[in-house]
């Protein structure tokens, strides 16, 4: 098996994290305990949880981790959307930032696949 470093899904979440922190870094200061605090948590958990799977022994353990990182991905995308409904992203940097989560959920549900059949 490859090593998580290795992997696209992993890769394309660390991209994922930077975007996340460069656009909450334009967000209001009375914002830096909330909604930034919050979306930073939910991006950092996508590839520390797919490292965390793919460390573990046995494919059933894995995935129990990747359906974390599954399930951040989808708090990420409504906090996103949320952002957008404060005012707090324009409609272009939303739309970047939904590709981007969309292009992880792809590459993780495919990972996540794979790894079923090994259960």
């Amino acid at each position: 098996m490859k090593s998580y470093l290795d992997l696209d899904v992993w890769k394309q979440s660390r991209l994922l994290v930077k975007s996340i922190y460069q656009a909450t870094a334009l967000f209001p200061n009375d914002e830096k305990f909330g909604l930034v605090n919050q979306m930073r948590r939910s991006a950092v958990s996508v590839p520390s949880n797919i490292a965390e799977g793919s460390g573990r022994s046995t494919a059933q353990d894995s995935l129990r981790f990747f359906f974390i990182a599954r399930g951040s991905l989808f708090e990420l995308e409504t906090q996103l959307y949320l952002s957008f409904d404060l005012d707090f992203l324009p409609q272009k940097s939303l739309d970047s930032l939904i590709e981007q989560v969309t292009s992880c959920k792809k590459l993780l549900h495919g990972f996540i696949n794979y790894y079923q059949t090994l259960v």
